[in-house]
């Protein structure tokens, strides 16, 4: 990238595409469940277009409102904002660019799902004082970036159903569990400078609770698969994901960073597994 476009490519978080993958994972789920058949190519690809854009727009947005703690973190003080390579003024025109960029993408969408994308604003915007409120931000980020299983729902069926509700419920609890472990990482900045977190709140009790979060993820997902009445391959994909997820509980050091770094990005397979599953269900009809 030319240097002039590297502060907002990082502000971005372009150059860590797991957290994209995490918020497109839920919109596939629906979209492919929802479809008589395999998935449309071109819904596919508007949600993925989708998902790249609101991703960079709500870490900007989360940038602006945590520059101050996050120069006080040794993870995060090196990002733009807290680092002076991009001012306040910059990032909410870049921000405001990013926002029409996800409106043109909405509105290609049925009349619903353009009201019900609306909708997910407010969450996008109170997601970063959570952690000023209370200790359960993870479960607030798990309503805002699993809210694509409804919009996807919504994109194929026009309204929502049963399906679509329960892999909002199972992404929920999903983000229970990898985002504890994400924010293991910076436990002791955040006890330091006053940020509340489910890390600090379950301490060493963090592994069972991991257990029960992706008991929950599982159950959800498997409910969908039931209630939208697919073929045995999705359940091969449920089958993966859990061991996965079993395998995330039980074996993350949340006292190491890079192994709680490494275990959160692992989530991006469990997204896979579900899909490919959902792909291979559907295609076999």
């Amino acid at each position: 990238m030319p240097p002039f476009a590297r502060p907002f490519v990082a502000l971005a978080r372009l150059d860590q595409p797991v957290g994209v993958w995490l918020l497109l994972w839920p919109c596939l789920w629906a979209i492919g469940l929802a479809s008589d058949g395999l998935p449309d190519i071109g819904l596919l690809a508007l949600f993925t277009a989708g998902a790249f854009v609101m991703r960079a727009a709500g870490c900007t947005l989360n940038d602006i409102f945590d520059r101050d703690f996050d120069a006080r973190v040794e993870r995060t003080r090196r990002r733009p904002l807290p680092s002076g390579a991009i001012g306040v003024k910059g990032a909410v025109a870049f921000m405001a660019v990013l926002l029409g960029a996800g409106l043109a993408i909405l509105l290609q969408l049925n009349l619903f799902a353009i009201l019900l994308g609306a909708g997910s604003l407010l969450l996008v915007v109170l997601y970063p004082l959570m952690k000023r409120i209370t200790y359960w931000p993870q479960a607030f980020l798990g309503f805002t970036f699993n809210y694509g299983a409804l919009l996807g729902w919504a994109a194929v069926e026009g309204g929502i159903g049963w399906p679509a509700g329960l892999l909002y419920a199972g992404g929920i609890a999903w983000t229970l569990g990898y985002d504890t472990i994400y924010a293991h990482q910076d436990k002791e900045d955040d006890l330091l400078i006053g940020v509340k977190s489910s890390a600090l709140a379950l301490g060493e009790r963090t592994r069972p609770f991991l257990i029960g979060f992706y008991v929950l993820a599982v159950a959800g997902f498997a409910g969908a698969g039931v209630a939208a009445e697919v073929a045995w391959p999705y359940f091969v994909g449920v089958s993966v994901a859990a061991l996965l997820l079993g395998w995330q509980a039980l074996r993350v050091r949340i006292d190491s960073p890079p192994d709680c770094l490494a275990k959160f990005k692992n989530n991006s397979l469990v997204g896979l597994a579900l899909f490919a599953g959902i792909v291979a269900a559907q295609a076999l009809g």
